[in-house]
Order: C-alpha cells, then structure tokens, then sequence
C-alpha cells in the first residue's frame, strides 16, 4: 500500500509538474482539468504500478521524446513480452493523448509538440535512481 500510495504521489507530481512548467513558459492554463485529461491521468496512474517493476528492471525507460520505450527486452520471460509491449503501447497512447488534449484545454493545439517536450524532460528529470533514460539520445542509468 505504501509503495502504491509513494508511486500514486510521484505520478500526480509529474503531471501538474509538467502542466505547470509548460503554463508557466506558453502562458497556458495553470488549472488544466477537464474530464478527458482526468481519466488519462487515471489510466496512467493505474498501469504505473505494473510498470515501475519494469523502469527497475531496465526492461523499459523513458525516451526522450516523450514516450515510454522498450528497452531491453531480454530481462522479461519471453511469455511476458507481448503482455509488456501491450502495456507500452497503451502507456504511449495515454502519452500522446494527455499532451493533445493539454494544448486542446488551453484552446492552443499548435502546442502540443511543446507539451510533449516539457513533459518528456519532466518524466526524465523526476524518474527514479537506477531507471534508465534518454539523454542525448544515448540511454543511461540514473
């Protein structure tokens, strides 16, 4: 409970963390909510309990664009791999959809490449020691 209440706080802060820093720098909304960014929150904050094991294990990290990718595959039994790659791409599509639907909140769909990358270096910035990152387009342990 204490682990899923810890991931639950460090989720919550990297998205208003980075609906913050990109309000902030585009003059957007600081209090973007609206019914679609709140289920994709939730969506996301649910499967990061299934994927933190994963960031640990450096079986998947966290690109730079914004995405989360698949990164070493040969730590997951090989029965489990269509199950994780089913969950990458569904963490992706909330991704895409939780940067699209910011820059649509703030009546300003052109952003949403600027929301991407704000919240690409947030998600790198806040992972946890030992997940693997991009930087540079190199990955690297933090």
């Amino acid at each position: 409970m204490k682990a899923l209440t810890r991931i639950t706080r460090w989720l919550s802060g990297l998205l208003v963390g980075g609906v913050l820093a990109f309000a902030a720098h585009a003059q957007g909304n600081l209090e973007i909510d609206t019914p679609a960014i709140a289920a994709l929150k939730a969506s996301m904050q649910q499967r990061h309990a299934q994927l933190a094991p994963m960031y640990a294990s450096g079986a998947v990290g966290l690109a730079v664009d914004g995405t989360v990718a698949l990164r070493d595959a040969s730590v997951v039994p090989l029965a489990q791999r269509s199950g994780l790659n089913a969950l990458v791409a569904a963490e992706n599509a909330d991704r895409a959809a939780l940067y699209r639907e910011i820059a649509r909140a703030n009546q300003r769909p052109e952003w949403e490449a600027d929301v991407r990358r704000t919240f690409a270096q947030r998600w790198i910035d806040r992972a946890q020691a030992g997940w693997w990152v991009q930087r540079g387009g190199a990955w690297v342990k933090k």
